[in-house]
């Protein structure tokens, strides 16, 4: 059997936990439970990751990344403000069903941590940026107006994909909603 590189051992504890997650809650990832299911030794885990917290952390930026850069890979062709604001939205509400609520669980799993705090607004914020960035080119907003526009809607979309989790409403109807706040925060 190949031994796996630290890289490929950290990608594959990662993954494991994200099923964890996935199939048994975030309650139940511990590192103890990682070591189990990824049939590997906890002095292992412990390696790359030093505490849970550490490891909801990580788990919590790496389901962020993947969702900016499909995000970016849509977003990657030029487009009027209305396509913009509808690729936008589809792909800000999508991300919720795409992770299946595991970003949201990681997160409540590490609510009251100060570390959490601090990396939710970072991600947050990387949001706001890759928001304006798009949207710069089809508003004559000043930057400072456009990036606290920016930070509202953020906020709704994150309001519009909790509710639709919650069945309050559908995607198509919530991507709708965010879209047409895109549209009349850039005028």
């Amino acid at each position: 059997m190949k031994r796996l590189s630290k890289q490929e051992r950290r990608d594959q504890l990662l993954a494991t936990a994200r099923r964890v997650v996935r199939e048994e809650g975030a309650d139940r990832l511990t590192l103890a439970r990682l070591s189990e299911r990824a049939g590997v030794s906890k002095p292992v885990v412990y390696d790359h990751f030093p505490s849970r917290s550490a490891l909801l952390i990580e788990l919590y930026r790496t389901v962020d990344a993947e969702q900016v850069q499909a995000l970016r890979t849509e977003l990657a062709r030029g487009r009027d403000l209305r396509e913009t604001a509808d690729v936008l939205a589809v792909a800000y509400i999508r991300c919720f069903l795409d992770t299946g609520g595991e970003w949201h669980a990681i997160g409540a799993a590490l609510e009251g941590s100060a570390e959490k705090v601090a990396v939710h607004h970072e991600l947050l914020d990387g949001y706001v940026r890759l928001f304006a960035s798009v949207l710069k080119p089809h508003s004559s907003l000043s930057p400072a107006e456009l990036k606290r526009r920016c930070i509202g809607l953020v906020g709704a979309g994150e309001a519009l994909g909790a509710a639709m989790l919650r069945g309050v409403s559908g995607e198509q109807r919530a991507a709708r909603s965010l879209a047409a706040l895109i549209e009349a925060a850039c005028r």
